[in-house]
């Protein structure tokens, strides 16, 4: 039964998610913007384009795909934020990083279950650039 007890608690605990996650997106964002108002995130984005091009995304993708693969997808919103980038390039971004984020931390993970670090990285990867090249292809 819904009570208004019920409404308190959901509250208190989106509040406290929004907390949680606004540690980690709100400083990524500041430091996306620095950045690019410093110049760098442009010498980032040049020498990505090429790798980035195989997937239909501009350079400073680069920047987002690196961060949710190493640190958390979360890091990676921060950073899509403070990227314009259209709707295919947006989904081929959820894609590759729905595939494989959080690497270090769940291949540890992996690891402790008994699968190869190595195969756990390896297959994640691979596939997340297989699918960023078929959805660009598909739709791009």
């Amino acid at each position: 039964m819904v009570t208004a007890d019920t409404f308190k608690r959901g509250f208190k605990n989106g509040i406290s998610t929004l907390i949680e996650l606004s540690k980690v997106l709100v400083p990524v964002y500041i430091g996306v913007e620095l950045l690019d108002a410093s110049g760098l995130l442009n010498i980032l984005a040049e020498f990505f384009e090429p790798v980035m091009s195989i997937f239909g995304l501009p350079g400073e993708a680069s920047l987002i795909i690196i961060l949710s693969y190493f640190l958390n997808i979360y890091a990676g919103l921060g950073a899509i934020a403070a990227i314009e980038l259209d709707t295919v390039q947006l989904t081929t971004i959820a894609i590759m990083t729905s595939i494989a984020h959080s690497l270090i931390t769940e291949t540890a993970i992996a690891k402790k279950l008994g699968v190869s670090a190595a195969a756990s990285i390896v297959v994640r990867v691979f596939f997340s650039v297989l699918m960023g090249i078929l959805y660009y292809r598909m739709f791009g």
